[in-house]
């Protein structure tokens, strides 16, 4: 017998999206993270591209390749014990051909031991995807506002305001459920669209500033736990990680400089025979 949790993946995040079970899902980039998002039972962890920003101090996250995403991979799946684990494509990882996409998504699959990975685009990326899944590995998409294209399409903003572009989002949803996705992230777009594709759709639409009515949430860890100084307006901080870590480093540093630590509970000395041995020795 073990206590070890049932681990979940892609069909099960469908199965709650049948049963009106909301989807939490947060992001990961390391061991100790991944071990307590994870206990603290999300249903999905991402490793996002994110952590060209929040863990690299990237500007954006183009600057992130595939090797530092297939470590940061490996660092959580290692403690994950139930959630399921989804690895970002990195930026020129998957838009150079079909056959790059899928060797670099088996990468992440046999390098970073993810359970699925998510890449942005809509419908420009259909065959990518239908690729991607007929290799044997779950896809995740991402539609509305995609970091990765911010320069050369729709810049950081609010997607859907108007018809045209509600249009735009919603026909390229559509595409990546048809190409195979198990799931579709939808950024900053309005919550009008998001009630409507997760209304439509059978797959689970994860909302990340996308309103209320999404099948299931996503945030970044970092905004979440208030260690990133530059949060999207959409982002909700629980917890201030940051002001805990400084307290705790600048209590620190004045001990030192003190000098009252390392203090005799954190200290280890010789039996004084032992002691005495020693000095004789030195001493002669």
């Amino acid at each position: 017998m073990t206590d070890r949790p049932e681990r979940l993946t892609a069909r099960h995040l469908i199965r709650m999206k049948s049963k009106g079970q909301r989807i939490a899902m947060i992001t990961a980039y390391d061991y100790p993270t991944a071990r307590l998002v994870d206990e603290a039972g999300v249903d999905a962890i991402l490793v996002g591209d994110s952590a060209a920003m929040v863990v690299l101090g990237y500007p954006d996250t183009r600057f992130i390749g595939i090797e530092e995403m297939a470590t940061f991979c490996r660092a959580v799946t290692r403690a994950v014990r139930r959630a399921l684990v989804i690895g970002d494509m990195p930026f020129m990882s998957y838009q150079v051909s079909v056959e790059e996409a899928v060797r670099n998504a088996g990468k992440l699959v046999k390098e970073g031991g993810v359970d699925a990975v998510k890449l942005e685009g809509g419908r420009q990326y259909s065959e990518v995807i239908k690729s991607i899944v007929n290799a044997g590995i779950p896809v995740m998409g991402h539609v509305g506002m995609t970091p990765q294209f911010f320069v050369s399409s729709t810049g950081y903003r609010l997607r859907g305001k108007r018809v045209e572009d509600a249009e735009e989002v919603i026909r390229d949803a559509l595409e990546v459920a048809r190409a195979g996705a198990f799931s579709l992230v939808l950024e900053f777009t309005v919550a009008d669209v998001a009630e409507y594709l997760s209304s439509t759709l059978e797959i689970p639409v994860i909302g990340i500033g996308a309103g209320p009515k999404c099948d299931g949430q996503v945030l970044v860890l970092h905004d979440v736990i208030g260690l990133y100084e530059r949060s999207p307006p959409f982002a909700k901080r629980y917890a201030d990680v940051a002001a805990a870590i400084l307290h705790a480093v600048r209590s620190y540093v004045e001990e030192v400089k003190t000098g009252s630590f390392p203090g005799p509970e954190h200290t280890q000395f010789m039996d004084v025979a032992e002691r005495e041995e020693l000095l004789r020795r030195f001493d002669g």
